[in-house]
């Protein structure tokens, strides 16, 4: 096993990971393991952009309000002033760097860009480049980070253990490459940016989603997490059986986009005041009810009524992958379905970043910073991803204490081991997941679930999953790790709140109370 001493090691190139090596880079040196380069995860895929207050006629508490609503009473306010205090500053430094920006070109504009209003907001606070703002952004993160000295990419390397010194405290990450080789990257403070856990649900907005490896891996080493059955579904995934996952951005909602069942009759009014600008729990909830009333595979998204230039302006990547798909959104409604999209619960941190674990952060969608509570309002992650990723690389502008840098959990990788069955389970995995833990849960669903994931470990336990040989094993048993704790949580709360919606407890329990979870 080849070993290697790091200063600040940066686990995940998505926007977080990116910022933060950017934000670092001067005062840190830097190692940045972006495994698959920039085309897993998440941040690439993101179409409808940055929820910031940037007109002058908007106010941070009506964003602070917004959000607080949506999240449905479980969000730490103070992390949420924190968040939309330093949004404006954020997107500042975005714009310095050359993120292109849609420009806002009518006379009247009170804000040199564009901006437009997703579901939960009570005003237009969207920043984006077109439809692809995360495309955008991580093509000129990583186009900087290439550039910048003092940042050491690796880019065929993925992190498969956290490890730990005998004082407990981590310190670095045990790596695998394509072939299986083993690394051993001892590091003085670690980051993880390895995005959430939508990958243990069958359908997904990503094609290439997160399984919740960071989740798992911190929790190994006994950092706490929190309120990891808050699971986001998307309700607008483009229903396409014969095409890899694509998202229908909210802001075609917000630009005017009515949700109709597959006979034309418009739906949301029917469920809430607000119709398609509804939180996304509700939408999603209320989608998911009408394809079950009308056993139908999908609803429709319509915006035939909008201008076909001004659809073609706003939503350019939406319609050219449309027109590829042979549909036309200028004439014709977009069949959509809810899909895995965001989690809203991961490791715990404070506002610099910091979990319970000395030298170990999390930052981006792996981490639960109470902002979004029981449920993410649109366009808050990005927001999250900048804010928190800047304020921990100030945190860490002094180089980490000298503390033993030796890890004592390396583990005796097997010279070989089973592979077979590997995809088989982790597809059966996911089926579990969907079939218990999704946008409408039961009691007897959880138990159910809780059952086929303990049975499902025990027949696949001749893979060897107590001492993976290769990062596919791992994969699977951090898969397995973090499904059982979120279906345990799950079962123990006793209500219906934000996305975690269980027809057997509808109603609210007086005190709304995060969740946790710890195996120290």
């Amino acid at each position: 096993m080849t070993h290697s001493e790091h200063d600040l090691l940066i686990i995940g190139g998505g926007v977080a990971g990116l910022t933060l090596a950017l934000e670092a880079a001067s005062y840190r040196d830097v190692t940045l393991l972006n495994p698959g380069s920039s085309t897993l995860g998440a941040s690439r895929w993101a179409q409808g952009g940055i929820a910031a207050v940037l007109d002058p006629q908007d106010a941070i508490e009506a964003h602070v309000q917004d959000t607080l609503v949506a999240g449905d009473g479980l969000c730490d306010e103070n992390a949420v002033r924190f968040t939309v205090e330093h949004g404006h500053e954020a997107i500042d430094w975005l714009i310095s760097l050359g993120v292109p920006f849609t420009p806002d070109t009518a006379t009247e504009a009170r804000y040199p860009y564009h901006l437009t209003r997703e579901g939960g907001h009570g005003a237009r606070r969207i920043i984006h480049a077109a439809d692809a703002t995360g495309q955008a952004l991580i093509d000129t993160l990583t186009e900087r980070v290439r550039q910048a000295p003092g940042i050491h990419v690796i880019d065929h390397l993925s992190a498969a253990q956290l490890l730990r010194n005998d004082e407990g405290h981590c310190c670095g990450a045990l790596c695998l490459d394509d072939h299986d080789q083993a690394f051993a990257l001892v590091a003085r403070d670690t980051v993880l940016a390895t995005g959430g856990a939508s990958g243990l649900y069958l359908h997904t907005t990503s094609p290439s989603p997160a399984c919740g490896e960071g989740m798992a891996m911190a929790a190994e080493l006994g950092a706490t997490l929190m309120n990891l059955e808050f699971q986001q579904f998307h309700p607008t995934c483009l229903y396409d059986p014969a095409g890899t996952p694509f998202l229908i951005s909210e802001a075609v909602r917000g630009e005017g986009g009515l949700l109709r069942t597959i006979d034309g009759r418009r739906f949301m009014p029917d469920y809430d005041a607000r119709a398609e600008l509804a939180p996304r729990d509700i939408v999603a909830r209320a989608i998911h009810g009408e394809m079950l009333k009308g056993a139908a595979e999908h609803v429709l998204l319509d915006i035939t009524h909008l201008d076909a230039q001004a659809i073609q302006e706003h939503f350019p990547t939406i319609h050219a992958h449309c027109l590829n798909r042979g549909l036309d959104i200028t004439r014709q409604p977009i069949p959509v379905v809810p899909a895995a999209h965001y989690s809203c619960g991961g490791i715990a941190t404070d506002t610099n970043g910091k979990s319970d674990i000395p030298h170990l952060y999390a930052i981006g969608e792996v981490a639960y910073t109470g902002l979004h509570g029981a449920n993410r309002m649109a366009s808050n992650s990005l927001l999250e991803c900048l804010v928190y990723a800047r304020s921990a690389a100030q945190a860490m502008r002094q180089p980490a204490d000298k503390s033993e840098l030796r890890p004592t959990n390396l583990p005796k990788l097997q010279g070989s081991c089973a592979h077979e069955g590997i995809d088989t389970a982790i597809h059966t995995l996911r089926r579990i997941m969907s079939d218990s833990a999704g946008i409408v849960r039961s009691d007897a669903g959880l138990a159910a679930g809780r059952h086929a994931l303990r049975q499902l470990h025990d027949e696949y336990s001749y893979l060897g999953l107590d001492r993976p040989a290769s990062l596919a094993h791992y994969r699977l048993r951090h898969m397995l790790s973090l499904a059982s704790m979120m279906l345990d949580l799950a079962s123990i709360r006793r209500e219906s709140r934000g996305l975690h919606f269980n027809r057997d407890c509808p109603h609210h329990q007086p005190e709304p109370t995060p969740s946790r979870i710890s195996r120290r």
